[in-house]
């Protein structure tokens, strides 16, 4: 294929039209829609692993668009009525495939790959932590939009109706939407009790990834390796399609997809925590004395090394021996549904964290102090707010000498409401002696920390459920 020929394809084929509309609908999605690719730690124009997830993501319905604009591409000799004409050329059949097949490659790369940079001019004003591993992620996410490019390509090919390219693509998003629901997930029950989903390893055969909850997390090399010899296998049957001139030929044309799939279910992992996992260099602390954050955030250490000593200082000064003595950014991700266990030597944060993000400098150290004693027993992915948060607010008060609201409670609802049930407990720990203030702060602590009772019931005094 030279480029004169090419060049002839970008101009009379869909393949242009099919890279803008890829571009375009992408780009209105993340910026017309508010959701959480544009929070906290993990939007998507916030790290480099972030960016590829999230634009990952986008598959969910960019590849059925590519299969179906592909299949409509495949029906242009039908349309044009000269494929009997064609047949008759010495020109071999698959030099006029490679030709349509590489415009398309081309023009669909190339748009993702624009979106991936508007992405990333963004991401390289706001990060100090410039890597590699989330160029696999972005890599396969062109490779499965080309592969189902060429095998609606293939497909529209075999079977030349107007009808092909609709059910292709309605086709294709069934199957994404099947493998982040029931198909590809499992339901399950953590220890206390808690249900969740997580995903099978057939899921993974899909182009989209989940929801981007940490932004230490990515996909693990097997993870990539599967998926690539599954698309690998794609696109030889869709280019073997492309070709194929007999009806045995276009069966034999299946082989290349099937085996690619069974080969990849052998590659893929199947334990979900083998799938999407921590990567351990971004994770790497980064400390300034006893105060650590990942390499992910190290540009947040100057604004937080200061009210992270303040804090430990004056937990120190309140709880003596027991404080800890160390306040390092959590970089655990767990599944969801599971319930948190904490250390009483080591203040945990995430900068997600309501109470966190939206602190700074004195607010900053108050926040801190309220994660050092109520962590916070909330399964992942669940939010609530109810005696945890009074419990936090009372500790607060004790450690720094008078009570006020936590940065999390700046809604006059929510300040209301705790004053009302943290100030009668607040007047009675006052009144009581300090050893025994001290003793039902230790009491709290144990419930909150453990997860296995309730912290404010233990800080008036009542036994913890």
């Amino acid at each position: 294929m030279n480029t004169r020929v090419l060049r002839i394809e970008l101009r009379r084929s869909v393949a242009p039209w099919a890279g803008a509309l890829v571009l375009t609908s992408a780009l209105a999605f993340l910026y017309l829609l508010d959701a959480a690719w544009w929070r906290g730690t993990t939007a998507w124009t916030a790290q480099w692993t972030s960016l590829a997830m999230w634009t990952r993501s986008l598959l969910f319905y960019l590849w059925p668009l590519a299969v179906g604009l592909g299949a409509l591409q495949g029906l242009r000799d039908h349309r044009s009525t000269m494929p009997e004409l064609l047949t008759t050329t010495p020109r071999p059949a698959r030099h006029r495939a490679a030709a349509t097949a590489g415009a398309t490659a081309i023009t669909l790369t190339s748009a993702f790959a624009l979106l991936v940079l508007v992405g990333g001019v963004q991401v390289l004003a706001r990060t100090g932590y410039t890597h590699l591993g989330w160029l696999p992620i972005s890599l396969v996410g062109a490779l499965f939009l080309v592969a189902g490019a060429l095998l609606g390509m293939g497909a529209g090919r075999a079977l030349p109706s107007v009808l092909t390219p609709p059910a292709l693509a309605m086709g294709a998003f069934v199957f994404t939407a099947l493998m982040h629901m029931s198909l590809g997930r499992t339901v399950t029950t953590t220890a206390e009790g808690v249900q969740s989903t997580e995903p099978r390893r057939i899921s993974l055969l899909s182009p989209a990834v989940e929801e981007v909850r940490s932004a230490l997390l990515t996909l693990s090399a097997p993870v990539h390796a599967g998926q690539t010899v599954w698309l690998l296998g794609m696109a030889a049957t869709g280019f073997a399609l492309l070709i194929a001139a007999t009806r045995r030929a276009r069966l034999i044309a299946l082989t290349p997809v099937l085996a690619g799939a069974a080969i990849a279910l052998l590659v893929l992992p199947s334990d979900p925590r083998r799938m999407y996992v921590v990567d351990e260099a971004a994770a790497e602390p980064v400390c300034d004395g006893p105060v650590c954050v990942t390499t992910t955030h190290r540009t947040r250490l100057a604004d937080l090394a200061g009210p992270g000593k303040e804090a430990l200082r004056l937990l120190h000064g309140a709880l003596g021996d027991r404080a800890p003595v160390s306040v390092r950014e959590n970089s655990a991700v767990l599944p969801d549904g599971a319930v948190p266990r904490w250390s009483g030597e080591t203040v945990l944060f995430d900068f997600d964290d309501d109470t966190v993000a939206a602190a700074k400098g004195g607010e900053l150290t108050r926040a801190l102090i309220a994660e050092a004693m109520v962590p916070g027993c909330t399964p992942v992915g669940w939010s609530s707010w109810g005696t945890e948060d009074f419990a936090r607010a009372v500790a607060v008060g004790w450690v720094l000498g008078e009570p006020g609201p936590l940065p999390a409670t700046e809604s006059a609802d929510l300040r209301r409401e705790a004053e009302a049930e943290t100030r009668p407990v607040w007047k009675e720990l006052q009144a009581l002696p300090r050893a025994e203030q001290l003793s039902r702060i230790n009491a709290m602590r144990a419930a909150a920390l453990s997860c296995e009772g309730d912290a404010f019931e233990a800080l008036s005094g009542g036994a913890s459920r």
